[in-house]
């Protein structure tokens, strides 16, 4: 009886360490930004993985399952990282019982965390099955693996919580490997380190090692390699940006504070017809060549823009406005920002291509539509834009994300890589704490290092920020505030290695961790 009890207590303690590292990741980004946590936070999880499977053959006592491991940490991770999704309750605004809009919040903070904990386990049953003995092979293997599936997971629909933007926005040195090959750099520095601390502490609590004096260098490799991969970082974050004059742009903001509980009654209609309206007027006498408003700053139909006051404004002052709105395909229609001339005219048009699910459409909606009732905004079905747009305005080409796409860091490259010299972020955050909004600023911090452009923000409640290049925040609002803003940012034709090649670093690893993992077993065969 006291063998089991212990057996007990001591698999509770380990599934509680998991969990714990796992909440230790999660206090990396806001509203906690502890950002240097990412760097041990994963060591514990890979010893206890490691360990189980270098003792899943004995018995007894039976080792600890890694997957149930895995999800405890993801679950502490993705859980806390994403606790902000419940800010959607309540919806009764929207016509949703109060009972039924905390059901739809929980099983989506839910399914979310679930998701993004799936990744940890496979992870972990990958490392678990691929043995090596090597610890170098294995921080190979297990950086490989996991840049893989974190790049399988950002091709699906739903994706935030990458562990590279665990460093955002702080950590603006680390960040600048995005110049090299995106976000997957950034983590698989991130895993790389956490893989050698584990293999330190393994190597220092192994009775088998012998002349541990002759291995004390071993101790010394993550900090060595953390500060190596630092220093690269700063060498592309030193870097001068250089600013032609001919190249400026100076661009306003409208953060119009219309919460999302009046926005789609003739109270809201009001209150967004005129803050923006008086926005754009302010901004207008102030010199400037462009306004940004944010997503869905009208609520209105692209048909029934021209009749707005705002646009009127335009006429009257002649500059230029990029307007969130709605855009008609057949019986459905499109999220979009629409690029409006000095004459009122539509120049161009860029639909969202990224829709949130549940929030913007059900997945296997057949299915699933007559238990979750559809959260849109209107009683048509969003459907989203054409994967390979461009957005021309009357200053060059631009690199747009709408909302949710910020966490897509392929859907910036392509257009950089088409020619977008500059970013334009419109978002609507207004549902959440200011923890999201954070979080998402967060994200175009690395969208704009990434692609070595300046980022223009504009937000329905906040943040709306401008970023430079180098990922610094020349100027962020406040949260839940009416504020206008103007800043001069550039137009930039540059190229990283990120923009030219994409995301060539997660292939390589596979490729020689497959070759290594080969080799090891090849030895051994011999």
């Amino acid at each position: 009886m006291k063998y089991k009890t212990k057996k007990l207590f001591s698999a509770f303690s380990l599934y509680t360490s998991s969990l714990l590292s796992g909440i230790f990741m999660g206090l990396t980004v806001a509203p906690f930004n502890v950002w240097f946590l990412a760097w041990i936070a994963l060591a514990p999880l890979w010893v206890l993985v490691i360990n189980s499977a270098q003792t899943k053959k004995q018995s007894p006592p039976s080792p600890p399952s890694p997957l149930l491991l895995a999800l405890a940490w993801g679950i502490g991770y993705h859980g806390l990282a994403l606790s902000w999704i419940t800010g959607i309750h309540p919806m009764t605004w929207m016509g949703v019982p109060w009972l039924a809009s905390l059901g739809i919040a929980l099983f989506c903070w839910t399914f979310i965390t679930l998701w993004g904990a799936a990744l940890v386990a496979i992870w972990a049953i990958a490392m678990r099955t691929i043995s090596s003995q090597n610890k170098f092979t294995r921080v190979l293997i297990g950086t490989a693996i996991w840049c893989g599936l974190e790049s399988l997971w950002s091709n699906g629909a739903l994706w935030w919580t990458t562990i590279s933007y665990t460093q955002a926005p702080y950590n603006l040195v680390i960040l600048h490997l995005g110049q090299l090959s995106g976000s997957s750099a950034v983590t698989a520095a991130i895993v790389a380190v956490n893989g050698l601390v584990a293999e330190a502490w393994i190597q220092g609590k192994s009775k088998k090692v012998e002349g541990r004096r002759k291995n004390f260098y071993f101790y010394l490799l993550p900090f060595a390699f953390w500060l190596i991969i630092h220093l690269i970082g700063f060498s592309l974050y030193s870097r001068p940006l250089t600013q032609p004059p001919e190249t400026a742009l100076k661009v306003g903001i409208i953060q119009g504070n219309v919460p999302n509980e009046i926005k789609l009654y003739p109270e809201g209609f009001r209150r967004a017809i005129e803050g923006y309206t008086t926005g754009y007027l302010t901004l207008a006498n102030q010199g400037i060549n462009a306004v940004l408003t944010p997503e869905g700053a009208l609520p209105f139909f692209q048909r029934d823009l021209k009749e707005t006051s705002l646009i009127s404004a335009v006429r009257e002052k002649g500059i230029v406005a990029w307007i969130g709105a709605f855009a008609e395909r057949g019986r459905s229609y499109t999220n979009s920002l629409f690029t409006f001339t000095g004459n009122g005219e539509i120049f161009s048009r860029y639909d969202k291509t990224k829709l949130v699910p549940i929030g913007e459409y059900i997945p296997f909606e057949e299915i699933l539509g007559g238990i979750i009732q559809r959260l849109s905004p209107l009683d048509e079905h969003q459907v989203p834009g054409s994967s390979n747009q461009v957005f021309n305005t009357p200053f060059g080409r631009a690199i747009v994300g709408i909302c949710y796409e910020s966490a897509f860091s392929e859907q910036f490259r392509r257009q950089a890589a088409a020619g977008g010299q500059f970013i334009l972020s419109p978002s609507n955050d207004a549902h959440y704490s200011a923890a999201m909004p954070a979080q998402h600023h967060a994200q175009d911090i690395m969208r704009a290092i990434e692609t070595d452009r300046w980022g223009v923000r504009a937000t329905n409640t906040g943040y709306s920020a401008f970023v430079d290049p180098h990922g610094r925040t020349l100027w962020i609002s406040g949260h839940n505030t009416y504020e206008t803003h103007v800043e001069t940012i550039y137009r930039r034709q540059t190229q990283t290695f990120y923009v030219r090649w994409g995301d060539w670093l997660t292939p390589l690893l596979l490729g020689l961790a497959a070759l290594a993992w080969f080799l090891e077993r090849q030895v051994k065969t011999d």
